[in-house]
């Protein structure tokens, strides 16, 4: 279980977008969260992934409170939550490849192996083999989604977080993504929270399981 308590959380000059909030992501499904935009939908993300350190209140992951945030975090706390954000471009290094954006958390975490885990991270999310070798500037949006996706899955994390995951994608591309991570859900009893505005998506994708800022 991935579990804030009392969250409150902003950013600088004292601008407050979590007051008090509570959220519990249990593995082995997909959780809704929907609400308007500027609500912190995308700080809870960022909290949650232990990318922000809140102001106040607690995380805690599969029982054990978080004390670090951010490069503060143990290796082990930070693998087992991705994150996949809206817009991919500001989420890579736009000198890498999309095989080096792959290969990067592997590499950093001494995986053995990493070749073949891109081969099946490529394979998992219908990312064309060819396409490895371009930068980022070189795709499709949602050609360099499927990479971001990707990275997120590459060490098997415990939980998942979609932060407005399909939000600039065709429809097409959504249904493809979002068939990649229930497969996630199924294989590897990972724990998903679906951000988003479209409360229909939502709907769709977590049933009646939706939970509003």
């Amino acid at each position: 279980m991935l579990r804030a308590s009392g969250l409150v959380a902003g950013y600088q000059r004292g601008q407050r977008v979590l007051d008090g909030v509570n959220v519990e992501l249990p593995r082995g499904g997909v959780r809704g969260l929907a609400g308007p935009s500027g609500c912190g939908k995308s700080t809870l993300a960022r909290v949650l992934a232990l990318l922000q350190r809140p102001w106040a209140g607690t995380v805690e992951l599969d029982g054990t409170p978080i004390r670090g945030f951010r490069h503060a975090a143990s290796r082990e706390q930070r693998t087992a939550v991705g994150i996949v954000f809206q817009q991919p471009r500001p989420a890579v290094d736009p000198r890498m490849s999309l095989r080096r954006v792959l290969e990067e958390p592997l590499r950093a975490s001494g995986k053995r192996g990493v070749p073949e885990r891109v081969a099946e991270l490529t394979e998992l999310t219908g990312l064309d083999e060819e396409l490895l070798g371009r930068l980022p500037h070189e795709v499709s949006d949602g050609q360099l989604q499927r990479a971001c996706l990707a990275r997120a899955l590459a060490l098997r994390p415990r939980y998942l977080i979609c932060d407005e995951m399909t939000g600039m994608l065709d429809a097409s591309t959504t249904a493809a993504l979002v068939r990649v991570v229930d497969e996630q859900v199924r294989l590897e009893g990972t724990g998903v929270l679906a951000i988003s505005h479209d409360e229909s998506l939502l709907r769709a994708w977590a049933g009646d399981d939706v939970i509003r800022l």
